[in-house]
């Protein structure tokens, strides 16, 4: 067992996560910094408890651009009372508090991207020291994660919520199973291009129900977006037994990223030309994308081409794009 593992967590929680009733809070963390010697980092967060049943934790801000589960969190924050709920509701609308400030994906204090971060360290940096406190206090209390996501400001999805494939079947059968409860426009068995060190991850691996979400991107939300994620999250709730009435999922249509033929990566920077947008059908071979140099007039554009069949579920957003981004994701309809 490593030293880190055998400290405290520095963060304490200002609310109690056995006591029943309605609490709103703080995780606090110390950081000193140049302009407050004895400072903290204040996330804030939200216990809702009502006698026995199983613990939702839903969170946004894992990425601090990305805006629809922090709309819907903060929302559902101040809405939702203890005679609603049977069980427990923790709410933590922006887990990497800085990043959010700050409208970036990473920390601006140490660049951590916390699903990257996972399962963090006590003595670590900032962001390490979040992932740690998730990792050892807050998801073993949790029956089902929901986490949301979209694309922040440099992708773009089709909204849909999601789970991943599982050893465990029955833990993946019950991953599925919200997903289709959450009732986004489509839904998706999702394909990581990098699973380690991800708030996912860590949840799957200590058998815990998890779903999250990619709601739009570009860095911005929509009304249409936010009410997307508003109304998973109570579907969700009410999927588990935990919020009273019974979920009302709108229809989804099911996609699938069966390898890592979906996604296309850019070999040159360059100004990006979309070829197809968000929904579209492609074949297998068809360009999905040109890059144009911006060095000098004249010189013809490398051509991203589809490596599989399928629809354009995501896209590269600004319009400039460096060599090694992600450009287009594609996926299969399979019902």
């Amino acid at each position: 067992m490593g030293i880190q593992h055998l400290r405290r967590s520095p963060i304490s929680a200002t609310v109690d996560f056995d006591a029943h009733g309605v609490q709103h809070g703080f995780l606090r963390l110390p950081y000193s910094r140049d302009d407050s010697a004895w400072g903290s980092v204040m996330i804030p967060v939200t216990v809702v408890r009502n006698g026995e049943g199983p613990t939702a934790l839903l969170t946004g801000g894992n990425h601090g651009d990305e805006y629809e589960g922090p709309a819907a969190l903060f929302d559902l924050a101040r809405r939702l009372v203890a005679d609603e709920v049977r069980g427990r509701v923790i709410i933590v609308p922006a887990m990497n508090y800085p990043a959010f400030l700050a409208g970036t994906r990473t920390s601006p204090i140490d660049r951590g991207n916390m699903n990257r971060s996972f399962p963090g360290r006590p003595d670590g940096t900032v962001t390490e020291k979040i992932a740690d406190y998730f990792q050892r206090v807050l998801l073993p209390l949790a029956d089902v994660v929901l986490d949301f996501h979209s694309g922040g400001k440099t992708l773009d999805f089709l909204p849909f919520c999601a789970a991943h494939v599982l050893a465990d079947q029955a833990q993946e059968a019950k991953a599925f199973e919200y997903v289709s409860a959450f009732g986004a426009p489509y839904s998706m068995k999702m394909l990581e291009i990098d699973a380690v060190g991800m708030y996912d991850t860590a949840a799957e691996e200590m058998g815990k129900v998890f779903i999250t979400t990619e709601l739009g991107g570009g860095g911005t939300a929509t009304a249409r977006s936010i009410g997307i994620a508003k109304a998973g999250a109570a579907n969700v709730l009410k999927a588990a037994g935990i919020l009273k009435g019974s979920a009302a999922p709108a229809e989804t249509i099911w996609l699938d990223m069966p390898n890592g033929d979906c996604f296309a990566f850019a070999e040159d920077g360059g100004l990006i030309e979309p070829m197809v947008d968000l929904g579209d059908q492609v074949e297998a071979g068809d360009v999905v994308a040109r890059i144009y140099p911006v060095g000098r007039t004249g010189a013809a554009p490398s051509e991203i081409c589809a490596k599989m069949s399928g629809i354009l579920c995501a896209r590269h957003f600004p319009g400039l794009v460096k060599a090694g981004d992600c450009v287009a994701v594609i996926a299969v309809v399979v019902g």
